[in-house]
C-alpha cells in the first residue's frame, strides 16, 4: 500500500486520504495506472480479465457509454465528466483500507469516476488518538474533506457510523450532496446503543473516570469516553426533522446484530426525503462485505448515477 496523501486540518490535525480524479473514459490503462498509484491491484473480472467497466477505451462501461468521444485512431478524447463523485465515509474504528472502501476505489477507477476515501482523525493513517475523538470532530473531518478535496455534488456512501456522519453532512452542506447511500447506517448509536445499553454502575464509572474499556468482537477492547457520549448528544439526528432533498438508498443485512434492521427502518421513517428506499439483504451481517453485498453497493451507486443523469 502506498503512502496516502495528507490534508492539514484546523487545530493541527492531519487527515490521510486517497483520491481519484475523474477521467471520464474508464479505459483499462487508466484503471491500471490509478489503482497501482494507490497501492491496489486491478480486480479480476468474471473471466480473469479486467473488472467490468475497465476494458476498452470508448466502449460502454457497466452498460452505459463512457464520458468520452471517438477520435481518429480509435482513441477517446476526454470531455467533462458530469457524473457526481463518490465519497466513502467509514465506520467507528474502521479505516480506508477496509474491504468496502478499497472495493469502491477499484470500481471507481475502472469507470473513470472521481472518488475519495479517508481516515477520520484518530483512525488509520490520520493523526491523533482514537480515544480523543468524538462524532462532532469526525463530522468536521468529513465536511472539510468534502469541501476541500472534491468538486461539485457527491454521492456519499456511509457505512455504519459513516451513515450518521452522512446525515450530519446532509444538515451542514446539502448543496454538496447528490445522493446518499447508507450501509447498516447507525445514527445516534452513542446514545441509543451505547448509553442505553449501559447499566447504572457502568454509567457511573464512565462519568466518574471519563472512560471505560469494553470487550469487542472486532479486536482490541473498545474505549468509550465521556466526551464521546456527551458530544454525541449534540449530534443526534433522529430527534428533530432531518431534510434530505436528494435520493437516499439504505442497505441493511437481516443478520446484523450490531445495528439491527429496526435502526434502518427508523431512519427511513424519520428522514424528510421524497425518494428514499430501504433494501434488506437476507443473512448479511454488519460488515456487509461479501461479494454479493459489495456488488449491491456498487450497483446502487451506478443506479443513482443513471437516475441523476435523467433527473438532475
Amino acid at each position: 500500500m502506498t503512502t496516502p496523501d495528507t490534508l492539514e486540518l484546523s487545530h493541527a490535525r492531519r487527515l490521510a486520504y486517497h483520491r481519484l480524479r475523474a477521467t471520464g473514459d474508464g479505459n483499462a490503462t487508466r484503471f491500471g495506472d490509478q489503482t497501482a498509484a494507490q497501492g491496489l491491484a486491478p480486480e479480476p473480472g468474471p473471466e480473469g480479465g479486467a473488472a467490468a467497466g475497465g476494458a476498452v477505451a470508448g466502449r460502454a462501461v457497466a452498460g452505459r457509454p463512457v464520458a468520452g468521444r471517438a477520435v481518429a485512431g480509435g482513441a477517446v478524447a476526454a470531455v467533462p465528466d458530469a457524473r457526481p463523485g463518490i465519497v466513502f465515509l467509514g465506520g467507528f474504528r474502521s479505516d480506508m483500507t477496509g474491504t468496502k472502501a478499497t472495493y469502491l476505489h477499484r470500481r471507481a477507477a475502472a469507470t473513470g469516476r472521481a472518488f475519495l476515501r479517508f481516515d477520520y482523525t484518530g483512525h488509520g493513517a490520520s493523526s491523533g488518538a482514537f480515544e480523543d475523538g468524538t462524532i462532532g470532530q469526525w463530522a468536521d473531518d468529513a465536511a472539510e474533506a468534502v469541501a476541500r478535496l472534491t468538486e461539485g455534488p457527491q454521492i456519499l456512501v456511509g457505512s455504519s457510523m459513516g451513515g450518521w456522519i452522512a446525515c450530519l453532512l446532509a444538515r451542514r452542506m446539502p448543496e454538496r450532496i447528490a445522493a446518499l447511500v447508507g450501509i447498516a447506517a447507525a445514527p445516534d448509536f452513542t446514545e441509543d446503543s451505547m448509553w442505553a445499553g449501559f447499566d447504572a454502575a457502568t454509567r457511573a464509572r464512565l462519568m466518574d473516570q471519563g472512560r471505560i474499556a469494553l470487550p469487542s468482537a472486532y479486536g482490541e477492547d473498545l474505549i468509550v469516553t465521556r466526551a464521546l457520549i456527551e458530544d454525541g448528544r449534540q449530534q443526534l439526528v433522529l430527534r428533530a426533522p432531518l431534510s434530505m432533498p436528494f435520493p437516499v438508498r439504505l442497505l441493511h443485512g437481516t443478520a446484523d446484530v450490531d445495528v439491527p434492521v429496526e435502526r434502518g427502518l427508523a431512519l427511513l421513517a424519520h428522514i424528510g426525503c421524497p425518494d428514499a428506499r430501504l433494501t434488506l439483504v437476507k443473512n448479511a451481517d454488519h460488515r456487509f462485505s461479501e461479494p454479493r453485498e459489495l456488488a449491491l453497493i456498487w450497483r446502487t451507486v451506478e443506479d443513482l448515477t443513471a437516475q441523476l443523469a435523467l433527473h438532475p
